[in-house]
């Protein structure tokens, strides 16, 4: 029998609040527009006056583990380079900016002299401003040409939000210069008229890489004159271009500069990133070019606060009679409602649109019962609305009108939030980088900043909560990407074929595996061979051929059942756990109850309903090895990497009870399996290490299937994945090892490099897994260790002992060196709720593909057959 699982979870004792102050670098920083706190930034109340309001009471104040407490840091200043244009040095002087910070000078430098440039530097440490210069000063010399349009630049932002964003700042800071630059956002919300404008007469041209794929290159040719003229590419938040997405984007940018160089263009690139580890070497991959990197942070910091906050045990059992701590939801609301009761502007980060929803809706409850009027001060934000809906609600948060946001990590990149107070982080984001970059929405205005991480009931939530040393004194990750997975690159070259006829002088551009996978493309018939080119062979549009956010196929529509109102999408790979028959539903505060999905048509009809719970799918997964790359002994056992096929399905879902999480019932579904290729560490016991473990066969399924839920729960902590990225399977005796066998397996088709990681750090994985299952209070098992919420067979069995024991001897045949190189092998893969599509599909469907799957590629050696898209695998 197999074991399947989705997250697990660990728990410690409660600790003694304590307060450690810490001198070394982090990456927060006050705003660079001042020296000097406003007035208003004066009068608010100290971060630490905020958290002794928020802990006040016994029962409130130990639920804190540890507060790390950030020193204010001053700055740097220095000169623009004297190539920057005087209008444009005015200009930024207008917006109270009088010299630049050392950073922001030395990466002007490096954009004028033609070397593409990443600015690695902390929130709000003035990066916008670092690459708007020098653009703005060359778009400035442009407009003198004949046509007025004699420089262009590109602007991608990962979101439409920050584009947006975006684009309101550059109007703001370019005011002085009048028409000579002109910014536009050119997006899936761009109204038709507006477009064309946009190709034929604005300069500085702001969208996302989605809309770059789908609209922008395809047509080239309407685009002509701005690529001629293309001096600048700008890359925001680019440290979200990891894993899977961020290979399709380092493709897409690929695509790019190679219509570019037909054009006679060749654009300097310039990026900006939250510190990350090695910024040069992500950038140069992500964009195939030599990248020059500047990280020394010279802004100044306000202090800051950072509590880990860890919510209480209740009174209510889970599975098997297991303790259940409150919350994160349910704690995150509370702090929200006791924020906006203060007056304390706050945004609480989700990691789900539904968590967005009804954090929002708990609080506008609980703030009612306050003051009527608070209520309509606190709204959530996520991507699946509408675009007037998120216009409205970000205006809103600007100008004030909001005390409180519950928000998806839409919110998280870049959005200039003005004079935040505090930010609730509900469950920790995967990584510390993004760990860092929420917590720094809060303090942009000079001011001091309260960061509050509250702890998911899951092994990883608890042990960095009792384990502060892993977030505030070690590196933020590495971003990682690979360009030549044979699922990435197929289909841009592909759609490079459909654009240019590709050529032999093209391949060096798109990387090695060009040369294997492009005979595969023809016998598939996709692409076809003449004279000395490769040429797209279909009517239909290359570009659908994939979707480069992963998520495999037309977006689900959520339609109300009895007006025909669209409510919202749902991303296709997430559709069978989030709006299957009988699912809740939730959408700008309201309930839905969710009465069919048809997955041809790709429509969920939802009727509006009250029901007293949430919903939460079950499913079940098989799994076989395809090919073993590398094995190396573990004392008698094997540890693993290669690719495997995992067959899932959706079978059923759980009522679990608003708030308390308590299980009310299970109701099957009838789904159909998605199959994925993909790759997995796995490892495997023999019978002597099970005798030595004292590991009878009545416990060994449950001991296997301990140990695979808690390592899931660790793994992001060393592989820089999130927990939904990753899915897992084991197994007493599996048909291909012969052994007992735990498998983790990257849930994107061809991989995304977690597994990879996995086995590369598997020494320090599995005993930080066993650390966590050992200190864990409970007696049998709980979602703080080895349960986990979305198991495929309920959490049965499970052998909390047998996993500690299984796992000491496991690692007691580790090898003392690492099996195989570290470095940035791994490819990354971001989790940004949920997203919605950032452009219009064409108006023609991608070639014929069987339900649930993706792209028909064709019966290729090296794609094997088109893999069913996986979103958050539910396993």
């Amino acid at each position: 029998m197999a074991f399947n699982h989705l997250p697990a979870g660990v728990h410690d004792a409660l600790v003694p609040l304590s307060v450690t102050p810490v001198t070394h670098s982090v990456p927060m920083a006050k705003n660079h527009r001042s020296d000097q706190p406003s007035a208003d930034a004066v009068s608010r109340l100290a971060p630490g006056t905020i958290l002794d309001r928020l802990a006040a009471g016994p029962s409130r104040a130990s639920r804190i583990t540890h507060t790390e407490h950030l020193p204010p840091r001053e700055g740097r200043h220095a000169v623009w380079p004297d190539r920057i244009r005087a209008e444009v040095i005015a200009a930024v002087q207008a917006c109270g900016i009088a010299h630049p910070w050392a950073h922001q000078a030395r990466a002007a430098e490096h954009a004028l002299d033609g070397d593409s440039v990443v600015v690695a530097t902390g929130t709000a440490s003035g990066k916008s401003l670092a690459y708007l210069v020098p653009v703005l000063s060359t778009l400035l010399d442009g407009s003198e040409a004949p046509n007025g349009r004699g420089a262009t630049a590109l602007y991608l932002a990962p979101t439409k939000a920050l584009a947006a964003d975006q684009c309101r700042s550059v109007k703001e800071l370019s005011q002085p210069l009048g028409t000579a630059v002109r910014p536009a956002v050119y997006d899936g919300d761009t109204p038709v008229e507006e477009r064309e404008w946009v190709r034929q007469y604005a300069n500085y041209v702001l969208t996302n890489p989605d809309m770059l794929h789908r609209g922008i290159l395809p047509s080239h040719p309407r685009w002509s004159s701005f690529l001629r003229s293309l001096k600048y590419v700008v890359i925001d938040e680019c440290h979200t271009y990891r894993g899977v997405f961020g290979s399709h984007v380092a493709q897409v940018l690929r695509r790019l500069r190679r219509l570019c160089a037909r054009y006679g263009a060749s654009p300097v690139f310039l990026l900006a990133s939250a510190t990350a580890a090695q910024p040069s070497v992500a950038a140069g991959r992500l964009t195939g070019l030599p990248v020059v990197e500047v990280a020394d942070d010279a802004s100044p910091r306000g202090e800051v606060v950072f509590a880990l906050w860890e919510p209480p045990l209740t009174e209510m059992q889970g599975e098997k009679g297991a303790p259940v701590r409150r919350t994160a939801t349910a704690e995150t609301a509370d702090l929200l409602t006791d924020l906006a009761v203060q007056g304390v502007r706050s945004v609480a980060f989700v990691r789900s649109r539904r968590g967005a929803e009804l954090i929002s809706v708990i609080a506008q409850e609980r703030l009612a019962e306050v003051d009527r009027s608070l209520a309509r001060r606190v709204a959530a934000y996520r991507g699946g609305y509408l675009p007037e809906e998120r216009r409205a609600l970000e205006q809103a948060l600007h100008s004030g009108e909001l005390l409180g946001l519950a928000a998806t990590t839409a919110l998280e990149l870049g959005i200039d939030v003005s004079g935040l107070d505090a930010v609730v982080i509900a469950g920790y984001p995967g990584t510390r980088a993004s760990l860092w970059q929420q917590a720094g929405r809060a303090g942009r205005a000079g001011q001091g900043a309260l960061a509050i991480l509250v702890a998911r009931d899951d092994p990883l939530d608890t042990f960095l909560v009792h384990h502060p040393e892993a977030l505030f004194q070690q590196p933020v990750e590495s971003t990682v990407l690979d360009p030549d997975n044979p699922y990435v690159l197929a289909p841009h070259l592909c759609a490079a074929a459909a654009e240019l006829p590709l050529t032999d002088e093209d391949l060096d551009l798109f990387g090695p595996a060009c040369e294997e996978l492009l005979p595969q493309l023809e016998a598939a018939k996709l692409l076809r061979r003449r004279t000395r080119a490769w040429h797209w062979t279909r009517r239909e549009r290359a570009a659908d051929l994939t979707d480069i956010r992963g998520e495999g196929g037309r977006p689900v529509q959520v339609v109300e059942a009895g007006t025909g109102r669209l409510l919202g999408t749902v991303d296709a790979g997430a559709a069978h756990t989030s709006v299957h028959e009988g699912a809740v539903h939730l959408h700008q505060g309201r309930t839905y109850l969710v009465r069919s999905l048809d997955l041809e048509d790709s429509v969920a009809l939802v009727e509006e309903a009250s029901p007293a719970y949430s919903t939460i799918a079950r499913d079940t997964t098989s799994i076989s090895i395809l090919e073993t790359d590398t094995e190396v002994p573990w004392g008698d056992g094997r540890l693993c990497y290669g690719s495997v096929e995992v067959t899932n399905q959706v079978v059923s879902f759980l009522r679990r009870r608003l708030i308390t999480g308590e299980v009310l019932g299970e109701t099957k579904l009838d789904l159909p399996p998605r199959t994925l290729r993909t790759r997995a560490v796995w490892w495997t016991v023999t019978e002597d290490q099970l005798d030595a473990a004292r590991i009878n066969p009545e416990i060994l399924g449950g001991a296997l299937h301990a140990a695979e839920h808690a390592s899931i729960g660790l793994l992001p902590l060393f592989a820089t994945c999130d927990r939904w990225d990753i899915g897992g399977v084991s197994i007493p005796l599996h048909p291909d090892t012969l052994l007992p066998t735990v498998f983790v397996y990257d849930g994107h088709p061809g991989g995304a490099g977690f597994a990879e990681r996995a086995f590369h750090t598997a020494r320090e994985w599995l005993t930080a897994t066993r650390e966590a299952i050992a200190s864990c209070e409970c007696d049998a098992g709980c979602p703080s260790c080895i349960q986990s919420p979305k198991c495929g067979n309920g959490n049965d069995p499970l052998h909390k002992r047998g996993a500690v024991r299984l796992l000491t001897v496991l690692l007691r045949g580790a090898p003392e060196e690492k099996p195989g190189q570290q470095g940035e092998q791994g490819r990354e893969e971001p989790k940004p709720e949920e997203p919605d599509p950032e452009a219009p599909r064409g108006p023609v469907k991608p070639p014929a593909r069987a339900p649930e799957t993706g792209p028909a590629l064709g019966p290729s050696p090296a794609l094997g057959p088109s893999p069913a898209p996986e979103g958050p695998p539910a396993l």
